[in-house]
């Protein structure tokens, strides 16, 4: 398992694979002759058994693919590259065809997009909550309240520091549309949109006492290094589907197809919902398998 980094790069990781293989077949046909065409094989064989997977920071920041990943490569044979990303940079990396298959949650969207005819094969996975952290302070007055709408609300009013994820994330599309239910279009000093992802985020509101949105997983692996509290849960509009999903190899032949489909295989077999289900922190559960659901 092999993480690429969270920001830009100047390749894909699917153009630095070509233009790795296009300089080991310049190089096998230059000095190898007729045996060129072997070395070839070989590399594409090699780059056969590499999967690109683009994934949430979430779901990255809670430690799950440390476990999860490493089982799926030992039973395969497979090394899986992970770029870890918002859900929005995500879905625009398979959209382009520079990752193989995807681990994300913003289901409604994943459907358009399945839809759409760029992903395929999506299959429910996982499932946690959101919830809302803040200092114990809590001058907006919202712990307790079973309303994330409401929550926000008397933040907002009492122009409480909130700080956003920002990035166009499974989260932040949460946030989004919490914000929408309440009436509310957040704006002012009040309010800071930070463009990072959640454990980043997390950590800024605990340097700023303020209020944030997180998944629940993401709290949990990082909760002994913070001093935010969980203010607002159990209201159903919080609820967190994860989905996974192959790029559609028919709009983009070079993917591997292949790959994708094995590794969607395992997360939903038992095997890999076991793996989900008995992943803990802190004697937390963090995600609950649902792929039978």
């Amino acid at each position: 398992m092999r993480v690429a980094g969270k920001g830009g790069v100047g390749f894909s990781g699917r153009q630095v694979l070509v233009l790795g293989l296009v300089g080991l077949l310049v190089f096998a046909g230059a000095g190898c002759g007729a045996g060129g065409s072997d070395e070839a094989s070989g590399s594409q064989a090699a780059e056969g058994l590499e999967l690109l997977l683009a994934t949430t920071t979430s779901t990255y920041d809670s430690g799950l693919l440390d476990v999860l990943i490493p089982a799926f490569e030992k039973k395969y044979g497979y090394e899986v590259k992970i770029l870890p990303r918002g859900t929005g940079a995500a879905l625009e990396l398979g959209k382009r065809g520079d990752v193989d298959v995807l681990l994300v949650h913003a289901k409604e969207m994943e459907l358009r997009l399945v839809e759409e005819g760029y992903f395929v094969d999506r299959r429910d996975v996982m499932s946690n909550d959101f919830v809302v952290v803040g200092s114990a302070s809590d001058p907006a007055g919202i712990q307790g309240v079973k309303n994330a709408a409401l929550a926000f609300e008397r933040i907002a009013r009492t122009g409480s520091p909130f700080v956003s994820r920002g990035d166009n994330s499974g989260t932040n599309i949460k946030e989004a549309a919490i914000w929408k239910k309440a009436g509310i279009e957040p704006a002012g000093a009040w309010y800071l949109s930070v463009g990072q992802g959640m454990g980043d985020t997390l950590r800024i509101a605990n340097e700023r006492r303020a209020y944030t949105l997180t998944d629940r997983a993401t709290y949990i692996s990082l909760k002994d290094k913070l001093d935010l509290e969980v203010l607002v849960e159990g209201d159903p509009f919080l609820f967190n589907q994860y989905g996974i999903m192959a790029v559609n190899p028919k709009e983009h032949p070079r993917v591997n197809y292949e790959g994708a489909r094995k590794l969607i295989e395992f997360m939903v077999s038992p095997e890999g919902q076991e793996i989900i289900g008995t992943y803990a922190k802190y004697g937390e559960r963090l995600f609950v398998p649902n792929a039978g659901q």
